[in-house]
């Protein structure tokens, strides 16, 4: 297992849609291992393939966050929301991608996604709260959006000076 760097925005590469992956192999499971590692210690609760740099429509999400909570992984290959609930909620999200900016978002409140999991099976799953949010959050990833697409143009306009002025410091160390 290996840390990834995880992109900041703005950086072209976060606005491109993800290609599908055509098939579970030694590699992507790997790559779930790394993806899974950066996120933990990132510290976040999902982190999309685009996000370090991998253009495939891979997930991996844990939105188990309380100290005591037992860890519960998952990566999704492939994931497809084919569900929302009518009902709404607003949560304030955040992102490894523009980090220490936060804004609340509003999506539907439950959700249904299909995926391939790493043994190639399908799956199908309802999710709620936290876990419906992540999981909306992760596939607008691998869709090329962002959650700050959902503001105002002027805040999205202000985080996003805030993310350029942040990768002029970390390029200047």
């Amino acid at each position: 297992m290996a840390l990834r760097n995880i992109l900041i925005h703005p950086d072209p590469r976060l606005k491109k849609v993800a290609t599908p992956v055509p098939s579970v192999n030694d590699d992507l499971r790997r790559l779930a291992d790394d993806m899974l590692e950066t996120m933990y210690d990132a510290p976040g609760i999902g982190l999309a393939a685009p996000q370090i740099a991998v253009m495939n429509r891979m997930l991996v999400m844990d939105c188990a966050k309380e100290d005591d909570a037992t860890p519960e992984p998952m990566v999704l290959i492939n994931p497809e929301v084919v569900w929302t609930s009518e009902e709404q909620n607003v949560y304030e999200e955040g992102c490894l991608s523009i980090p220490e900016q936060y804004a609340e978002v509003e999506r539907p409140t439950e959700v249904e996604v299909t995926w391939t999991n790493l043994d190639g099976q399908a799956k199908r799953e309802r999710f709620d709260g936290l876990w419906a949010t992540c999981v909306q959050h992760e596939i607008d990833h691998l869709d090329g959006k962002l959650f700050i697409d959902y503001l105002k143009p002027l805040k999205r306009q202000m985080i996003t000076r805030k993310m350029q002025k942040l990768k002029r410091e970390m390029a200047r160390g």
